[in-house]
């Protein structure tokens, strides 16, 4: 019996190992949840765009994780063409695919993981593939077969729903049998195929009285590897757990005598490595929210994401890595390395899962490829896939858009797939789940030993990290949007300078220069100007200086400093939809400001991208945040805490912003070098007045308390468009307002403006807050 112990698992110096490649994957999941299916990429529209293939492969990798779905395939002609289709391109561009069967799926109709006609079944299905595919030598006809057993018949969130030991653990030897059976029915058309067997493998660490159970799950994660490779027999740590709860002596014996070939073993262990995959367990349940407790009959206990808990961190994916090779002594790839986060920790992420395969390497571990995973996003992974809320999370492509919208990760993927080393100024950021805010829970030690890992021998990737990083330049740093952009930026890791009109005079080029050259920054962010509309005519030259001079300066400078710059602008550059059913307006609509403000935001536009057709130009409006006391939002929530009445305009429609969103989304957009204008908005068209009603709503105030008004009864001067409600012929990066003013909500951060101005909520009704709040555009 082969029992694994440390050491490296080929003895060899990370020199003698082949290249580490680059691999590429799509999330592609077909899952059922009670009566339904729900097929990832149905909902990503990759069905609907065949040049999705090409797209993968100019990412220049070497293999893709490619899905020919048994649910999907089983009857349909139109998913074989599409699949057709893809293998031809992998040949012709001399990409290695490795077919997936199953991926966290129970199969089409009629079978399911407790069916014992499953294996035979999808043996049978996967015959057909190798028949139509005989070039194609890797496969995973399962993939992660324990997580999707733990979802399906241990937790009951997936079908067939059973929640027991006993199920889980057959629907565990279901799948490996059929991962068996299918190998041979494809080694029976190519001899030479290969097993890439793929798991999410994690570590659970716990507090002291849990060790036991801890030291459980960390046995259980290797069982299906285990169990492909032929070790689970009568010594076997959880032999005992395996018979004694569920009836499966049988097929534990053909599943070992069928790995007694070692070519049916795996002939790659792949691990998908997730932030969320360590976890950590404590019986002090008081500490954590509800919905984490759970039990095992003999305690209860918490159980939630290590990263979030441990105080000297999790163990992280060089130890994983490390760990699996002297487990097996064959090699190992990471298959999927994801994260739903914002672009700089989607990248900091990728890269530290690429460095710490070389760093595996270089202590003599056969480590083979990184998958960037999933390329072209995900929808509903925060519900485990119970929900359809349609939450959607980029990859390396951004589906948010008409087109899949190429990310910072595109040439970060090349660059590493093409010379295994990548630059940019953001991967000097401090990823999150390093940082001490990280830490949600009472920080604890946990009870892993801690091994140091020799960081000396591992190859330089990237920014190193002795260089003091660069920082964004924000201007205008006082402001609504600048202070937001600093906070968002710090909340992110992301090292920033926010400069008021004291600090940098913008409308001089040469103390601009000098700013550019003693910061150098990575990229600037201009807030500043002037935002009072109504003042602005009375004072129109004042407002077309701020607003235009100083824009058009900061442009110019960028553009010779070749350095990405992003400017704002607002939706009172349009004059408002005069047809019978208004439309939102894009970015392609004819201006015709009714203002002199928005006459300076159009003539900002027009003299930033002459200076630097690379520039960034967003446009958006009403906006809301936790910050700022001087938003619409706020000070409607203040006056109806203090007690009071409310009025809002009902005479004009706009597309209200939550600040955060908006924040967030231009920082990805910075990062990604989008230029060009976009706009940038919460989804839906909205009066102000129904935009303070929804507030109050969201708030727990009764909206009827907001009472409608005309906007000059607020003290509006300045025309403003009747309809300017914003959407994007670019790409939809904003949520809906719902959602935004849910979020906002929890800030409660109108109890803070009416305890920071208590005299401007002493009368019945509040008309003149409003009037300086919907000024800031």
């Amino acid at each position: 019996m082969m029992r694994f112990s440390g050491g490296a698992s080929s003895g060899t110096p990370g020199d003698a190992l082949p290249p580490l490649e680059m691999w590429a994957g799509m999330e592609c999941t077909i899952n059922r949840v009670r009566g339904r299916y729900r097929d990832q990429l149905a909902m990503s529209g990759h069905y609907d765009r065949p040049d999705d293939v090409e797209r993968l492969a100019d990412l220049g990798v070497r293999a893709v994780r490619w899905p020919v779905l048994w649910e999907r395939h089983l009857d349909s002609e139109s998913a074989w063409r599409i699949t057709d289709r893809a293998m031809e391109v992998f040949r012709r561009r001399g990409i290695d695919p490795i077919v997936g069967l199953v991926h966290h799926g129970s199969g089409p109709l009629g079978t399911n993981l407790l069916d014992e006609g499953f294996p035979d079944a999808l043996a049978a299905f996967a015959a057909r593939v190798a028949t139509r595919y005989p070039w194609v030598r890797r496969f995973t006809p399962v993939n992660e077969p324990l997580t999707t057993a733990r979802f399906s018949a241990l937790y009951g969130l997936w079908y067939p729903h059973a929640r027991n030991a006993a199920a889980f653990i057959r629907a565990t030897v279901i799948q490996t049998r059929a991962t068996q059976k299918a190998m041979a029915a494809i080694r029976q058309v190519t001899p030479g195929a290969e097993l890439v067997a793929t798991e999410d493998l994690g570590y659970t660490h716990s507090s002291s009285s849990l060790r036991y159970q801890a030291a459980f799950e960390n046995e259980r994660r290797w069982l299906t590897f285990d169990l492909l490779n032929g070790v689970v027999d009568r010594n076997h740590s959880l032999w005992g757990y395996l018979t004694r709860s569920a009836p499966v002596r049988e097929p534990l014996a053909a599943i070992a005598d069928a790995a007694a070939d070692p070519a049916a073993r795996p002939a790659i262990h792949g691990i998908n490595h997730y932030l969320t995959s360590e976890r950590f367990l404590d019986e002090q349940t008081r500490l954590y929210p509800r919905r984490t407790v759970g039990g095992n009959g003999r305690h209860r206990y918490a159980d939630v994401e290590a990263v979030r808990v441990l105080r000297d961190g999790p163990l992280g994916p060089q130890r994983l890595m490390e760990q699996t090779c002297s487990r097996y002594n064959t090699p190992v790839a990471v298959t999927e390395a994801h994260l739903a986060c914002t672009r700089e920790q989607q990248m900091l992420w990728l890269h530290e899962v690429w460095t710490a395969a070389q760093a595996a390497r270089a202590r003599g571990h056969d480590v083979r490829a990184v998958t960037a995973w999933s390329v072209f996003g995900a929808t509903d992974w925060r519900s485990l896939l119970t929900k359809s809320e349609g939450a959607y999370e980029s990859g390396v492509y951004d589906l948010r858009a008409p087109e899949p919208r190429a990310t910072a990760l595109v040439p970060m993927v090349r660059s590493l797939a093409a010379t295994g080393h990548y630059d940019h100024p953001v991967l000097a950021a401090e990823s999150w789940w390093k940082r001490t805010d990280r830490l949600t829970y009472p920080p604890h030690r946990g009870t892993t030993p801690r091994v140091s890992v020799d960081a000396g021998m591992i190859r330089t990737t990237g920014v190193p990290r002795t260089i003091s990083p660069r920082p964004l330049l924000i201007t205008g740093g006082s402001g609504t949007l600048g202070v937001a952009m600093g906070r968002l930026a710090k909340e992110r890791g992301l090292r920033h300078i926010r400069t008021g009109r004291q600090d940098l005079d913008i409308t001089d080029e040469s103390v601009i220069t000098e700013w550019i050259d003693s910061t150098r920054p990575w990229a600037v962010v201009n807030t500043a100007g002037w935002v009072r509309v109504d003042d602005a005519e009375h004072d129109p030259d004042a407002c077309m200086r701020s607003n235009v001079e100083g824009a058009e300066c900061l442009a110019r400078v960028c553009a010779r400093a070749g350095i990405p710059f992003v400017t704002f602008s607002s939706d009172l550059v349009f004059g408002g939809e005069s047809a019978d059913t208004p439309r939102p307006l894009v970015e392609s609509d004819r201006v015709d400001p009714l203002n002199v403000y928005g006459r300076s935001k159009v003539e900002a536009e027009r003299r930033v991208l002459a200076a630097s057709p690379d520039a960034l130009v967003v446009r958006s409006s009403a906006f809301f945040g936790d910050w700022d006391d001087w938003n619409f939002v706020s000070r409607t929530l203040a006056a109806l805490h203090a007690g009071n009445r409310a009025v809002a305009p009902v005479d004009a429609v706009v597309s209200p912003t939550y600040v955060t969103d908006l924040g967030h989304a231009v920082l990805d957009l910075l990062i990604d070098r989008a230029s060009g204008v976009w706009h940038v908005a919460n989804a839906g068209a909205f009066t102000w007045h129904e935009l303070a009603q929804r507030a109050a709503e969201r708030a727990g105030f009764d909206p009827e308390r907001v009472d409608p008004c005309q906007g000059v009864d607020i003290g509006w001067s300045a025309p403003r468009p009747a309809y300017a409600a914003l959407t994007s012929e670019r790409a939809t990066l904003l949520g809906p307002l719902d959602d935004a003013l849910a979020r906002y909500a929890r800030s409660r951060a109108w109890e803070r403006v009416a305890r920071t101005y208590p005299d401007a909520f002493s009368h019945k009704f509040t008309h003149k807050p409003a009037a300086a709040t919907l000024s800031v555009r």
